[in-house]
C-alpha cells in the first residue's frame, strides 16, 4: 500500500483560500463550499511528490489547477506544504 504524504497549508494559503471562500460567499455560501471542498480535496490527493507539473512562473513549486485557481506546494521529505493559492482569473485580483 502506497504511503500518503502530509499535507501542511501555510498560514498564507490558509488566508488565500479564506479570502477566495468569502469572495465567494457574497455570491453564493453553497458556491464557495463547493469551491472550498474542491481545493481541499484536490491537496488531499497527491500522492507522491512530482504527481503535478512544475509551475512555469515559480518553478520551486509543483501545481495543481483546479477549475479557475492555482495551489503551489513545496515538497520536504514525507510533508507536502500548500504554499500559495490563488485566482488564475485577472478579475478575480483585481476585485480583492
Amino acid at each position: 500500500m502506497e504511503k500518503r504524504l502530509k499535507v501542511v497549508w501555510t498560514n498564507t494559503a490558509k488566508n488565500q483560500l479564506r479570502t477566495i471562500f468569502n469572495y465567494y460567499k457574497e455570491k453564493s455560501e453553497q458556491g464557495a463550499n463547493n469551491i472550498k471542498n474542491e481545493i481541499l480535496n484536490s491537496t488531499k490527493n497527491i500522492r507522491f511528490s512530482e504527481q503535478y507539473q512544475k509551475d512555469e512562473i515559480e518553478p520551486e513549486y509543483r501545481r495543481i489547477i483546479v477549475k479557475d485557481f492555482k495551489i503551489l506546494y513545496l515538497v520536504e521529505g514525507e510533508v507536502i506544504y500548500i504554499s500559495k493559492i490563488f485566482s488564475t482569473k485577472r478579475s478575480f485580483a483585481q476585485q480583492i
